[in-house]
């Protein structure tokens, strides 16, 4: 039976769930394997400590049922299950006492072995509603959109960047001069491509002490420093001694593979950062694609707001990837809603992207805190990297006034190059 309503503090959970047994039942299943139960009834607990300690069914929601299950399952097949696989929302409130402020445990009970359930054919984490009182516990962004903004100098418009490209194979020497073209051109943002820290070819102290006279020199033209997100991924030793070479060497962000390096090592980073940590977050794709399985974007922003990081990357519409348009704006959306006073991210929107599409982003964001980051849509613009930036910048100001993008273009030369040339996709 589900627990009455407690006094005890709670956090919640919302998940879709499918099952060879009915939601009810895999919902109090589900409750009791992530608190204070088993697959069978054991002396210790007592209802003391079921009312102290073990989760509660808040909701059960029924969606229409399948009659083969989304993902395989031994233990189905061992019961000999020949009906239908129930389907529905579930939402489950747990303790803030079993868990406490830490990151790893939250995970393992909002997301460990309830994926494991042999009832279970499908399960993914929708949403997370955590009391703020229980959110400040943990660290949080330090800098956020605002912080951000305030070191490179940008305000009242989207952050404009690139990434390094070549990924990989450029010198020290090569990536400095590459950053130099893109400085010269007034960019506000450039980063590392997640596939390079530390290679033997161009380790990372040497990278940086290549960029950051370069940088140094160009902010020394504007008036301020482009924000370089130099990519620190690593052991946990490695991300703090890294962040501390970039702030001794004047760099205003660090970039991470936050997937891999986990919560705990980017919490721990975050509690000794100086800088913006930029949230890359390839590896993404095994989270979420699958519908029936993983994470949704709105649960995992959250989580990663809760360890610290200040930009996370949510795709590109009309991109490479596979990701529907909608489903990348719903992500930068969730970035910037409001929770549990946690500051919101920024929002980074790469994979071929370019100045045509700042309209789109604009109406559907209905925000300039963002960044835009444009590989082939800079670089390649025909007329050379400074124009692909400017470009950005007029396809931006179009969108922010309301103006026709044609109409803007026949004053702006570098956006009607754009046009011109990237205006099919």
């Amino acid at each position: 039976m589900p627990l009455s309503t407690p006094t005890r503090p709670e956090f919640r959970a919302r998940y879709l769930v499918e099952s060879s047994v009915p939601a009810d039942k895999v919902a109090e299943v589900i409750a009791g394997e992530q608190s204070t139960g088993t697959f069978l009834a054991l002396p210790g607990e007592t209802e003391q400590l079921k009312e102290r300690s073990r989760a509660r069914v808040v909701s059960v929601q029924s969606l229409p049922p399948l009659f083969q299950p989304t993902l395989e399952s031994a233990f189905v097949a061992r019961q000999g299950h020949t009906g239908v696989f129930h389907r529905a929302e579930i939402e489950i409130a747990f303790p803030i006492e079993n868990v406490g402020a830490n990151l790893p445990t939250l995970l393992a009970t909002v997301a460990g072995n309830l994926f494991e359930l042999g009832e279970v054919t499908g399960m993914r984490l929708l949403d997370l509603d955590l009391p703020d009182s229980y959110a400040a516990a943990f660290p949080g962004p330090a800098f956020g959109i605002s912080g951000t903004r305030q070191l490179a100098g940008v305000h009242g418009r989207p952050l404009i960047g690139t990434i390094i490209k070549p990924s990989i194979g450029l010198s020290a020497g090569q990536t400095a001069a590459l950053v130099d073209d893109l400085c010269a051109a007034d960019i506000d943002f450039i980063k590392d491509d997640e596939l390079i820290a530390d290679p033997p070819y161009a380790r990372f102290e040497a990278r940086l002490a290549a960029v950051m006279p370069v940088l140094q020199r160009h902010a020394d033209r504007l008036g301020r420093m482009p924000m370089y997100a130099i990519n620190i991924t690593g052991s946990v030793d490695e991300l703090l001694r890294r962040h501390d070479s970039v702030v001794r060497a004047g760099g205003t962000c660090v970039m991470v593979s936050v997937n891999w390096v986990g919560f705990a090592a980017v919490e721990h980073l975050r509690r000794h950062a100086q800088v913006p940590i930029h949230g890359h977050r390839n590896g993404w794709g095994a989270l979420t694609r699958h519908p029936g399985l993983g994470f949704s974007f709105e649960a995992y922003q959250k989580l990663w707001r809760l360890a610290g990081v200040d930009h996370l990357h949510v795709n590109g519409i009309r991109s490479k990837f596979w990701e529907a348009d909608d489903s990348v704006i719903r992500s930068a959306r969730a970035c910037l809603a409001p929770f549990a006073g946690v500051p919101p991210l920024m929002p980074v929107f790469s994979s071929g992207q370019w100045a045509g599409q700042a309209p789109d982003l604009y109406r559907e964001l209905g925000s300039t805190d963002l960044m835009h980051l444009a590989g082939g849509g800079i670089i390649g613009h025909p007329d050379g990297t400074a124009a692909g930036v400017q470009s950005m910048r007029d396809g931006w100001e179009a969108a922010i006034a309301g103006t026709d993008l044609g109409e803007y273009a026949k004053t702006r030369p570098a956006l009607q190059r754009a046009l011109a040339h990237f205006g099919t996709r």
